[in-house]
């Protein structure tokens, strides 16, 4: 009961974020600043998922978070050594 009341405020909220996010990294005075929105945006699209994964009882939305935050991590990683070190394979 209290779930489905709750969720959609839940929702909206990481979705203002994704929002938010989004304007830092098309607006980010530096490169840093982009890779760290685009963090932040896979981060709250992965809640988003669990969220919707919660509100519909679906197990779908779960297994999709999960590739969500490995690609997302290996897409910081590679980010952040190109950032680094001006190359991502050594």
């Amino acid at each position: 009961m209290i779930t489905a009341m709750v969720l959609p405020f839940v929702g909206a909220a990481f979705v203002l974020a994704l929002l938010l996010a989004f304007t830092r990294l098309l607006r980010g005075p530096e490169l840093v600043d982009r890779v760290l929105a685009l963090d932040t945006m896979y981060v709250n699209a992965l809640a988003l998922l669990i969220v919707l994964g919660i509100a519909l009882n679906d197990s779908v939305y779960f297994e999709a978070a999960l590739l969500v935050a490995v690609f997302g991590f290996v897409g910081t990683v590679a980010a952040s050594r190109y950032l680094l070190r001006g190359s991502v394979a050594e």
